[in-house]
């Protein structure tokens, strides 16, 4: 029996056991990277960066940049505005959006 092939097994499982370290070390690094842009992009204007602020419309909780005044809607609080009864201009506006959107996402 060669004294060398007890050492060359150990020598190959210790180099698998580093590999396997080494890839999950990096795989948590990217995704703790990407959690770290996620959070660094929360609640920020798109357009300018800087912190958006939840406000109440209509009893519809909106997003708006106190700097250039851009408003952002989650899913559905388009519907919920334009649920309500007031058939303004606003309401207009707010109606023929939803309709354009949802006619860009059929050609898609």
């Amino acid at each position: 029996m060669s004294s060398d092939k007890p050492s060359k097994n150990e020598d190959e499982y210790f180099a698998r056991k580093d590999l396997e370290l080494l890839k999950s070390r990096r795989q948590k690094r990217q995704e703790d990277a990407l959690e770290a842009e996620r959070r660094s992009h929360y609640m920020k204007c798109p357009k300018d960066g800087h912190d958006i602020t939840t406000e109440s419309f209509h009893d519809v909780q909106i997003e708006r940049c106190p700097h250039c005044n851009g408003i952002w809607l989650d899913a559905g609080e388009l519907e919920d505005l334009m649920a309500k009864e007031d058939t303004g201009l606003i309401g207009r506006v707010f109606r023929d959006i939803s309709i354009s959107l949802k006619g860009s996402k059929g050609s898609e």
